[in-house]
């Protein structure tokens, strides 16, 4: 067995892409096209900023050989991250790309094109629930009834204005190999991890015996493992994730508790809401209880009223205060003020 470096880590992965011969290796199989010639471009964002996130980017201009035998030149964008991140921070790159006037083909000002683009993402974890760990996305193009256009196309205009992307899941790279791609991205999978340190991944000094190209890029991250500045420098990215991964466990009790109490206000809230809702209720019965009693109020009101006028037309019918009162069963007081 040999221990060789972790691709994983941007020191090494920087390290691994200078050597341009492992880098036609890489971006071909890729590109599942033969990279004839690679050139590293020099940008502001080699590194991408450490204050919240790694984001590790290369800018390659590559010649690819066509399936006529001609080459054509295009753009290579690599973008490499340990973190899930948001998608703008991956588009904003793509804008200086698209905004660089070095990536236009120099013409006459009527046919000045972009260099077509392909963007490359290695990811160190996953997308949502997509299940393939090398995800190719192309575009195509349609008319209005959907089907496909080819003639004229590929179009310069056209390539242009859009690019095709590589989406690389390293987590579910795990040791199965079926192609030619697979064996090149083999030297990331994390399955291969030493038990006691992460640095370094074991492999079987005869895994890639019949493969001179496989035993290059072996040789250049066995080199980087024992090369001291590269050690330091994938000690000092541990140190940084380890402070990451602190915040992001610190982030996620502070909100598990945000969210315990939250659950518990909800649940004060409900108790609260339901025994509002029942005061509710007794208050409807009560004034509901109310009017009823009102309305009795009033009947007996209107019965008292019938009861004195009926008291009065019999005083006035000459019957005596005792005579009326037995037979209303007023009081003689009430009927003698009548």
């Amino acid at each position: 067995m040999i221990s060789i470096a972790n691709p994983i880590y941007d020191s090494v992965f920087k390290y691994l892409m200078e050597d341009e011969r492992i880098t036609k290796t890489i971006l071909s199989a890729l590109l599942k096209k033969d990279v004839v010639e690679v050139e590293m471009r020099k940008h502001e964002y080699s590194n991408g900023s450490r204050d919240k996130i790694s984001m590790f980017r290369l800018d390659f201009a590559a010649k690819v050989r066509q399936e006529d035998g001609s080459l054509k030149l295009i753009l290579i964008e690599l973008q490499k991250t340990w973190l899930e991140t948001e998608t703008l921070r991956f588009r904003q790159y793509l804008g200086t790309q698209y905004s660089n006037p070095a990536n236009i083909i120099k013409g006459d000002n009527m046919n000045r094109y972009a260099i077509p683009m392909v963007t490359v993402y290695m990811l160190g974890h996953r997308v949502g629930d997509i299940e393939e760990p090398v995800l190719y996305v192309n575009h195509k193009s349609y008319n209005y009834d959907g089907v496909e256009v080819t003639k004229g196309i590929p179009d310069p205009f056209v390539d242009s204005l859009v690019h095709d992307s590589i989406i690389v899941q390293i987590p579910l790279l795990r040791g199965t190999i079926n192609n030619r791609l697979d064996k090149v991205l083999s030297v990331f999978d994390q399955s291969h991890k030493d038990k006691y340190n992460q640095q370094v991944l074991n492999f079987d000094d005869n895994a890639f015996e019949d493969d001179v190209e496989m035993r290059h890029i072996l040789h250049r991250l066995l080199a980087a493992a024992s090369d001291a500045k590269l050690r330091q420098d994938m000690n000092v990215e541990d140190e940084y994730f380890s402070a990451i991964e602190d915040r992001d466990t610190a982030i996620m009790l502070r909100d598990k508790k945000i969210a315990e109490r939250d659950a518990k206000l909800a649940e004060q809230d409900s108790k609260l809401a339901e025994q509002d809702s029942k005061l509710a209720e007794q208050d409807s019965k009560l004034a509901e209880q109310g009017t009823q009693l009102a309305e009795k109020e009033a009947q007996l009101a209107e019965k008292d009223k019938a009861l004195l006028s009926s008291a009065k037309a019999l005083k006035q019918a000459g019957l005596s205060v005792k005579q009326i009162a037995a037979m209303t069963k007023l009081s003689e007081d009430t009927i003698s003020l009548l």
